[in-house]
């Protein structure tokens, strides 16, 4: 059977397991909990299915090796914020009491489980195009792996200060001002870890577009190809998230308005001005 194909159909179970446990349990996290774990499921498909029809290459068991690097370490944080012990994400908490129960449920089955779990199966097709242009490794292969590497340390940095900064917060009784974390890599960037998170995956991309290119497709089928459609709305994602996320924070924090007028959203970058906030 195609790799592609036993692909979907593992996307499809997935999908519908979710979407039925967040109706029994009235717990609309679980795309959440599979959020770092399908992903690796899927590349690895992929991987088996290169083998198995004799096109199996360095490049593409380098790829899932990638994908269960960045599998294992946002399991292991999400794990220990208790996404697993059945915490609900507090944004789907806030939207269930803006929208009455038929308009979220409409949103639960269109987005929370269509739209995030179909994504998670685009981000991962790269390794497809791989799979299907076996070749040596190159020097850009190299340049993106590197790359993709330097994406993890950034978001595993970036999670533990925020990590710790939470910690001491909570140790300080659940006020520390200036009740957001504003230190390390926060300094230059209010989401670090979400600009990384995308980054890995345009870099996963980028792997693949190498392959199709070695493989002789032009800029267009090689370096730009239809798996870009994955990375793509995985940022329009990330940035409607954000926007979201940003509005519930500048509701609670006064402080949180000079941050964000100082601080750049995504991308890492030299504070506008020295902050007018401190972190303890």
């Amino acid at each position: 059977m195609d790799a592609l194909l036993i692909v979907i159909i593992v996307a499809a179970i997935a999908s519908l397991a979710c979407w039925l446990l967040s109706l029994i349990t009235r717990d609309t996290s679980w795309v959440d909990r599979a959020w770092s774990i399908v992903p690796v499921v899927y590349v690895w498909i992929f991987v088996a299915g290169a083998f198995a029809a004799g096109d199996g290459s360095v490049r593409v068991v380098l790829m899932g090796v990638l994908a269960t690097a960045w599998g294992a370490r946002l399991t292991f944080n999400f794990a220990r914020k208790g996404g697993y012990s059945g915490m609900e994400d507090y944004r789907w908490a806030i939207l269930r009491r803006r929208m009455r129960p038929w308009q979220f449920q409409v949103f639960n089955a269109l987005f929370i489980i269509g739209y995030q779990m179909t994504l998670l199966v685009l981000i991962t097709l790269p390794a497809s195009i791989a799979a299907q242009n076996p070749s040596a490794l190159t020097g850009w292969d190299a340049v993106f792996v590197i790359a993709f590497v330097g994406f993890l340390v950034g978001e595993t940095v970036a999670d533990q200060q925020q990590w710790r900064f939470h910690q001491r917060k909570k140790d300080a009784g659940g006020a520390l001002a200036p009740g957001f974390a504003t230190g390390g890599l926060f300094r230059y960037s209010r989401h670090p870890n979400f600009f990384f998170e995308q980054a890995q995956w345009w870099a996963f991309y980028a792997v693949g577009a190498t392959a199709a290119m070695a493989g002789g497709a032009g800029i267009l089928g090689g370096a730009l190809n239809p798996t870009i459609v994955g990375p793509a709305l995985l940022t329009v994602l990330f940035i409607g998230s954000t926007i979201f996320t940003e509005s519930i924070t500048a509701s609670k924090y006064p402080a949180y308005a000079e941050y964000r007028r100082t601080t750049s959203m995504l991308v890492p970058w030299p504070p506008r001005a020295r902050a007018a906030v401190t972190q303890a």
